[in-house]
Formats: C-alpha cells, sequence, structure tokens
C-alpha cells in the first residue's frame, strides 16, 4: 500500500522539550481531543479512536562494524473508516 505523507517535522530538541511534546500528546488522548500538528505554513490534525493500534520500535541503522545511527519510534496507527485496532500482543513495558 502506497504511503503519502500528511505532515513531517524533524528538528533537534532538548529532552525536556520533546517530554513536553510527548505530554501534550499523553493529554490529548486523555480527553479524547483531536491532536494537530503545526509547522510554519504546515498543519494537520487527527482524530485517534479510542483503541488505535500503539507501536514502539527501538531500530539500529547503519554497517554492522561501525557506529550507526539509534532510534526510538512511537506510531499509533488506524483505519481512516473508523474501525479501532483490534490486534493484540504481549504487554508493553516502559522503564
Amino acid at each position: 500500500m502506497p504511503e503519502e505523507v500528511l505532515f513531517k517535522s524533524e528538528s533537534i530538541q532538548s529532552r525536556e522539550e520533546i517530554a513536553s511534546y510527548l505530554r501534550t500528546i499523553a493529554g490529548k488522548l486523555d480527553e479524547g481531543d483531536a491532536i494537530t500538528l503545526t509547522s510554519g505554513s504546515e498543519s494537520v490534525s487527527m482524530e485517534p479512536p479510542a483503541h488505535p493500534t500503539f507501536e514502539v520500535k527501538a531500530e539500529r541503522e547503519g554497517p554492522t562494524d561501525a557506529p550507526g545511527e539509534l532510534s526510538i519510534e512511537f506510531e499509533l496507527e488506524w483505519d481512516e473508516n473508523g474501525g479501532d485496532g483490534s490486534e493484540r500482543t504481549g504487554q508493553l513495558e516502559i522503564e
């Protein structure tokens, strides 16, 4: 299935600034509100359903014998037609 990027923002931020963004998103999810992302003239608003699929991924990219790039990705995913995610796997723990 082809992917269409509706919004993208990438910038270097402090850990505290990133935590603030994540707290804002968490508050919107708790309240059941839409999440609006804005950067410059770009903006998109999305309304996650009550039970979206939540994907967490830790990755290392680069050569196996040299330093690479590490990342942690958090993703909420749901069907545009309004269906909630129904697939459940093992319970995620973050320490």
